[in-house]
């Protein structure tokens, strides 16, 4: 195996059983354009080959990722809304669904921190859709990079949907400026994820990218030691600890830094690209 990974724990000798390849999005798979690297289409065709199973793990809404796979989508998985939906071809394996009335009172606090002069925007995410009130470009457009089905309504709270999540972009800062405020919804049963520098999710507390992870081995009869996963933020902490070969980018937040078992290259370098070929025992195209 060729040295791809910067770490103080060696990679095992010898051919990797590798079942099951879990991946983030956003600073983890796609490049500093927001692309997927052109080199990762022929690895899933091998992987598929192989009977290796690939999963798009992210916060963004199902559609999205269907959307970005579609043309090497047969026998994928998706974790979709940071593990709150999971599917594979097409079918829904589990989904951790919010209490209205919890979606209604994160609505309030959010209405009442923007009356109070945070530059926030609301994303409700439901099943069959995501759902926003705000309009202007700027918000619409950072929504739009993660929700092909988006819908503009007038009132959120007049919204009907299986709701997976809330999701707020703080175009300040999410993790210092806007958790701290929502705080209080972390409790035993819903969560708050800083999910990026400018987007924090609020979910159910059974619902994260591990749990979802676990699900999928579970399904497939696959191991976390046949499992590789690779992220870069908060919300992929669990996913990682989900998997025996967890590999933080080389640009990660340090918790996720400190808590994955190996380094990848940065996203801008195509470091899933390259740490995959090298599993794989392959050559990675540029």
């Amino acid at each position: 195996m060729t040295a791809t990974v910067t770490t103080t724990e060696a990679l095992p000798d010898g051919p990797v059983d590798l079942r099951l390849v879990v991946v983030d999005m956003d600073g983890t798979l796609l490049d500093e354009h927001g692309r997927v690297p052109d080199a990762l289409w022929p690895l899933l065709d091998d992987m598929r080959a192989r009977g290796v199973v690939f999963a798009p793990a992210s916060g963004r809404q199902y559609a999205t990722l269907a959307r970005e796979f579609e043309r090497a989508i047969d026998g994928m998985s998706f974790i979709a809304e940071n593990g709150s939906y999971v599917v594979r071809d097409g079918v829904e394996l589990s989904s951790d669904v919010l209490d209205p009335a919890f979606v209604r009172e994160v609505i309030g606090a959010l209405r009442a921190l923007t009356a109070a002069g945070s530059d926030l925007g609301v994303v409700v995410c439901g099943k069959r859709s995501a759902y926003v009130e705000r309009t202007d470009d700027a918000f619409l457009g950072e929504a739009g990079r993660y929700y092909a089905a988006l819908s503009t309504v007038d009132d959120l709270l007049a919204v009907g949907d299986d709701f997976l999540k809330v999701a707020v972009y703080d175009f300040a800062n999410a993790e210092r400026d806007t958790a701290p405020h929502l705080a209080r919804f972390h409790d035993g049963t819903r969560r708050v994820v800083v999910s990026g520098p400018h987007w924090i999710d609020l979910m159910s507390a059974t619902a994260d990218k591990g749990a979802a992870v676990r699900r999928l081995q579970a399904e497939l009869g696959i191991t976390a030691a046949q499992t590789a996963a690779f992220g870069d933020y908060l919300n992929d902490l669990e996913m990682l600890d989900a998997a025996g070969l967890s590999f933080a980018m080389a640009d990660a937040h340090p918790e996720v830094a400190a808590r994955a078992r190996y380094r990848a290259p940065s996203h801008r370098d195509h470091g899933v690209v390259t740490v995959l070929a090298d599993l794989l025992g392959r050559p990675a195209r540029p």
